[in-house]
């Protein structure tokens, strides 16, 4: 999906203060906390914040939103906040941020510029950047555009990258053009035909048709051609990573193969990989998540 402190936006100032008096004691739900808007590069972001302590700041995955997760978490939110300044948002043309004017504006290297421009905003200065799927590869590019910002990546679930990304860019594609078409009840059924993640295989399908066909198709259409522009950096940019990482991924999944994160943790000096097989497995994650921040601070 940094040595200085970059300075605040002025345009940011007014969903500073409103943040800066949202709740953020350590045993808030953060499906609780009020949302405010954050100004991203000219772009109102909606963004949740709880906690105290290191900063996190979380990003989710393609299509989804803050409330989506909240309804199939795979990182539990409100066990972090309880010992880290938790931040979450939503992404442009997702949940309820804004629209970006042309599609260039999802690709994952400007995605993560936004979330640079909201650890600006809420003047936060180092942070964990972590993210699940497009979250995971904003967080990657994030670290390698503001090195002296990041302090650890927690990468969960990194996407078809390099060699496997061109399948899932034809994916993309032939789904946006079918969306965009009203026949969203095509994309399901192509949809059902790939083997869901083995820890959350008796839900993944019906999860992602109730959100597909909640969500508005043309913001959909949209976000997936964004999509279809993006790839991780390439492996020998990555290897310049010099922060502590943790590499969340589990198997039966090709739009999120067990071969990127583990060529993201051959690549990363020092990177450490879970690998989830089972639903009980995935609590284990939040464990790492957690014991990551813990070492980072």
């Amino acid at each position: 999906m940094l040595t200085s402190q970059m300075a605040t936006p002025a345009a940011a100032q007014h969903s500073l203060a409103q943040l800066g008096n949202s709740p953020r004691v350590g045993d808030t739900d953060m499906e609780s906390v009020d949302r405010s808007q954050v100004n991203a590069r000219g772009l109102e972001l909606s963004c949740r914040r709880a906690g105290a302590g290191p900063a996190i700041i979380w990003a989710h995955g393609l299509t989804s939103s803050m409330d989506d997760e909240d309804r199939l978490p795979l990182i539990d939110h409100n066990r972090v906040v309880s010992i880290a300044d938790v931040v979450r948002y939503d992404a442009v043309g997702h949940g309820q941020s804004a629209d970006p004017v042309d599609t260039g504006r999802y690709e994952w290297s400007e995605l993560a510029r936004d979330m640079v421009a909201i650890a600006d905003a809420l003047g936060i200065d180092r942070f964990v950047a972590a993210g699940a799927s497009m979250g995971a590869a904003t967080a990657l590019n994030a670290a390698l555009i503001a090195p002296d910002r990041v302090a650890g990546l927690a990468l969960v679930i990194p996407p078809t990258a390099w060699a496997t990304r061109a399948e899932q860019v034809d994916r993309y594609l032939a789904s946006a053009a079918a969306i965009g078409a009203g026949r969203i009840d095509e994309v399901i059924a192509a949809s059902a035909l790939i083997a869901p993640p083995d820890p959350l295989a008796d839900v993944w399908h019906a999860r992602g048709a109730e959100r597909l066909r909640a969500a508005d198709p043309m913001r959909t259409a949209a976000a997936l051609r964004g999509a279809a522009m993006c790839d991780l950096p390439a492996l020998h940019l990555l290897a310049d990573v010099d922060v502590a990482v943790t590499i969340c991924a589990w198997t039966g999944d090709a739009s999120h193969p067990v071969e990127t994160a583990t060529s993201l943790r051959d690549t990363i000096d020092g990177a450490d990989l879970m690998i989830a097989t089972a639903p009980a497995d995935l609590t284990r994650w939040t464990d790492a998540v957690i014991d990551l921040l813990n070492t980072m601070f």
